[in-house]
């Protein structure tokens, strides 16, 4: 029988699935890498079990996390975004991702990917937990990406944001050392 994380420990089938196949697994992909970027921003002040229950929505009402055509949304999107009540209807994180996009984009151009950038700052490799170690909230590495995102115009993000991301994305395994899924 496999052994889980014990913070996932009576969490809904959805929350236990993004631990099982998401969380702490090294994602390479732009398109995920967005997806999870713009999810955490809803994030900031809010539960995670609460953003990941909107997961499909906020992928249908963000065409799919395609950060190229979010980085064009106008007053239109963000109006109709406002009116979904399937996401989170916060205007500030609706106009964030729009700029996030934007951003998103630049980094490509100057590394050639967001996978490039994102994973240089560990040189490829994965940030693994030792024994001993408490579940961290953020990190100098966080403290660290968060300070260049923002020179790029990211928003709402912060260490403890982009911290949760970068679990999201696999740099960071946070898992329990004894569990299976790590």
């Amino acid at each position: 029988m496999s052994q889980r994380c014990e913070w996932v420990q009576g969490k809904p089938a959805y929350y236990i699935s993004y631990h099982d196949q998401v969380w702490g697994k090294p994602e390479h992909r732009d398109r995920y890498l967005f997806k999870y970027l713009l999810m955490e921003t809803f994030h900031t002040g809010l539960s995670w079990q609460l953003v990941l229950s909107k997961e499909a929505e906020f992928e249908k009402a963000f065409d799919g996390f395609d950060y190229r055509v979010i980085a064009h949304y106008q007053s239109d999107k963000v109006a109709s975004l406002l009116m979904n009540r399937g996401i989170i209807r916060h205007r500030g994180k609706i106009e964030a991702s729009i700029k996030n996009a934007q951003a998103f984009l630049q980094v490509q151009a100057d590394y050639g990917s967001f996978d490039h950038f994102i994973w240089s700052f560990t040189q490829g490799q994965v940030v693994e937990r030792q024994s001993g170690e408490a579940l961290a909230k953020w990190s100098d590495l966080s403290d660290q990406v968060t300070r260049v995102l923002k020179t790029y115009g990211f928003k709402y993000i912060g260490s403890v944001t982009i911290y949760s991301y970068l679990q999201a994305i696999g740099v960071i395994n946070d898992h329990d050392l004894n569990c299976s899924f790590r």
